[in-house]
């Protein structure tokens, strides 16, 4: 029997996904392994990560509960982890605040979460040499980053400093043909869209002026973040993905 093509299989692949208990990065988990990757789970609520772990589908898949805010959690991440082929930078937190009334608390609990940790935790993973030459680094970042909204300042910025480090990280690693690309989603159906303050019913009414009619899903995020990861995309680094379900105004 012929052996059917496939680029986007990540078959023998293990990839390391950071907020996977819940929302994009349990759902990229779950579509890498239905893709034949092994996948290192990472988030902060045991019982969640613990339910994304039950529904991977294959062997060999580990979960690691960590809080990369902390430095000390990090570098026992690190320590446990294997030669990596893709990491998907998934963790990240919202908040919606009006810049005259943003503290420094507000400052640093988005920051050190959407941006410090990942890439004090990227300056770990290359420090002890855990990425392999030819792997593909994917970060979730948002359109938020070039569509501004009321209250959204801190997260927006947040999303731009990623793509920003993301642009520079991939000319750093290109000698070693590591590639480093964004994803820019416009709004996805998870936990962070309905701690916003809109209702549910204000969002399926909003979701309506998207010319495909709905809001994303994870797994919409999910099948990009294969072809980035997947041999597909091999000539693909630098670029940041609007993935918005048409709608042009974000």
């Amino acid at each position: 029997m012929t052996e059917v093509f496939n680029p986007f299989s990540l078959s023998g692949k293990t990839i390391l996904v950071t907020g996977a208990s819940s929302g994009i990065g349990r759902g990229i988990a779950e579509a890498c392994a239905k893709m034949g990757a092994t996948i290192v789970l990472t988030g902060r609520n045991e019982e969640r990560l613990a339910a994304t772990a039950e529904a991977l589908v294959g062997n060999g898949h580990k979960s690691i509960i960590v809080d990369l805010a902390l430095i000390g959690e990090r570098q026992i991440l690190v320590n446990q982890l294997p030669a990596l082929d893709g990491v998907v930078y998934a963790a990240g937190i919202g908040q919606r605040q009006l810049c005259k009334l943003i503290t420094e608390n507000d400052v640093d609990e988005v920051m050190d979460i959407n941006f410090k940790s990942i890439a004090l935790l990227q300056a770990e993973l290359l420090r002890a040499k855990k990425i392999k030459k030819a792997s593909s680094i994917v970060f979730i970042a948002s359109r938020a980053a070039f569509s501004p909204s009321i209250g959204n300042a801190i997260y927006s910025a947040s999303k731009g400093a990623l793509i920003s480090y993301a642009k520079c990280l991939a000319l750093e690693l290109a000698s070693r043909q590591i590639r480093v690309n964004c994803i820019c989603p416009a709004m996805v159906w998870t936990d962070l869209i309905l701690k916003g303050g809109l209702t549910k019913e204000d969002l399926q009414e909003a979701e309506q002026q998207y010319p495909l009619k709905r809001y994303g899903q994870p797994e919409d995020v999910a099948n990009l973040a294969i072809y980035l990861l997947s041999e597909a995309s091999a000539w693909m680094t630098g670029t940041n993905v609007d993935l918005t379900g048409g709608e042009s105004n974000l």
